[in-house]
């Protein structure tokens, strides 16, 4: 049986070897591929109704692949003014970057506006904000419907314990506020959490949302927000979000609201990490092999300043091990648990998988690392952040961001 990546051809014309001895370890390596069907995918979601899917640039803030989402089509979601700079840098007209604001000063505000993008506030304070600098002005306001979904309590971006949005009960204040401010609120925003597989819960927001937005008069369009799961357990047949019955369920939903609401908007969605996750790996080389007290571990390069999600969310990867280039796929097998080179307790990638028996030189590959990699990567310990490499459609490896040098940790110093 071959692995996932081979399964995929995800590496074309080369292999994990040639990569790492290439480019160096760790490496992120993405599949333009893969990238290109998801990114298609999401496009696709509603065909029966005006509608853009929005690629949220904090999952993946690579260059090449924000290029590859504006040929495909997406729109994009920002959170600062790096994010819009950047995206404007990618080719991400002003018209197609959604600035989500959190929590933002008024110099940050006033950036997006002077860029002419959307912006939206999540606060009644922000609203507040927004009037002052902007009366008269045209933005969006996140709305918190009270629930909220997610594999952990910190994705969960909606409900009565986040810092999210307004509250659905203090409406009449955001009409009081915007009064006061001649706004005109053109869109409503959600985002209620992150890696649900089911879409009930996902739906059931859309249907309460659906119900808020009604008091408002000015309506252009309505971002439903996103967070569809990605199978990080594919190694044990979990299966891909079920993309189809959700499409027809909310065109049916989004239909009969039309219709008995008599507004006609553009509807708008973040799918999130599900665009990324599985068009990215990670390459890391195995430095030790140990055991302490019984438990196992296979030392790696791979450390949580390169990888952050496991540490901070406790989320799971799942970890193919490769030799001389080719998956180590038959053969005796072991417990390990698969650990990095920073100063920390809590540096693992993946603790007690069973894998095949691990080497010292052997390469392990760190599967859907495409979303909230690279992007929360840092230099932790003086670490230095990987290089990031596309294995393009046609099989070649072009290095699309360079491996940090020592020399770059000193460049905002005045030395």
């Amino acid at each position: 049986m071959d692995s996932y990546t081979k399964q995929m051809h995800f590496f074309g014309n080369t292999n994990v070897e040639e990569l790492v001895s290439k480019y160096g370890s760790p490496l992120f390596v993405y599949n333009e591929d893969i990238l290109r069907r998801q990114m298609r995918r999401v496009a696709g979601i509603l065909p029966n109704h005006r509608f853009t899917a929005n690629f949220s640039i904090k999952t993946n803030s690579n260059l090449t692949i924000l290029k590859i989402a504006n040929e495909e089509g997406l729109n994009a979601d920002a959170m600062s003014p790096g994010e819009i700079f950047v995206l404007k840098k990618a080719g991400f007209p002003s018209d197609r970057i959604f600035y989500v604001s959190n929590n933002v000063s008024e110099e940050e505000m006033h950036y997006a506006l002077d860029e002419g993008v959307m912006v939206s506030v999540d606060s009644l304070s922000q609203l507040e904000m927004f009037g002052r600098i902007a009366p008269g002005g045209r933005l969006s306001v996140r709305l918190n419907p009270g629930v909220g979904a997610g594999h952990h309590e910190k994705v969960v971006t909606a409900g009565k314990k986040t810092k999210f949005g307004i509250a659905a009960q203090d409406i009449p204040m955001i009409h009081e506020i915007a009064k006061k401010y001649d706004l005109h609120i053109v869109g409503l925003n959600q985002h209620i959490g992150s890696l649900f597989m089911d879409f009930q819960p996902y739906l059931d927001a859309c249907r309460n949302f659906l119900h808020y937005a009604e008091d408002f008069d000015e309506l252009e369009f309505l971002d439903f927000g996103g967070g569809f799961g990605t199978p990080y357990h594919k190694l044990a047949d979990e299966q891909e979000f079920n993309l189809e019955p959700f499409k027809a369920a909310l065109d049916d939903l989004l239909t009969e609201w039309k219709k008995t609401s008599g507004k006609d908007v553009l509807f708008k969605m973040e799918p999130g990490r599900y665009i990324v996750a599985e068009g990215g790996v990670l390459l890391g080389r195995v430095h030790a092999v140990k055991e302490n007290y019984g438990h196992k571990y296979v030392g790696t390069d791979i450390g949580m300043n390169v990888l952050m999600r496991p540490e901070l969310y406790d989320s799971w990867h799942d970890v193919e091990i490769y030799r001389d280039g080719s998956p180590v796929v038959d053969g005796p097998r072991d417990t390990y648990s698969v650990v990095g080179n920073i100063c920390e307790s809590g540096d693992i990638v993946a603790k007690d998988r069973d894998l095949p028996v691990t080497k010292e030189g052997d390469v392990a590959v760190v599967l859907d690392a495409g979303a909230y990699g690279f992007s929360m990567s840092s230099n932790y310990n003086n670490r230095l952040r990987p290089a990031e490499v596309l294995i393009t459609s046609s099989g070649e490896d072009v290095l699309i961001r360079r491996r940090e040098t020592l020399e770059d940790l000193l460049r905002c110093f005045d030395i």
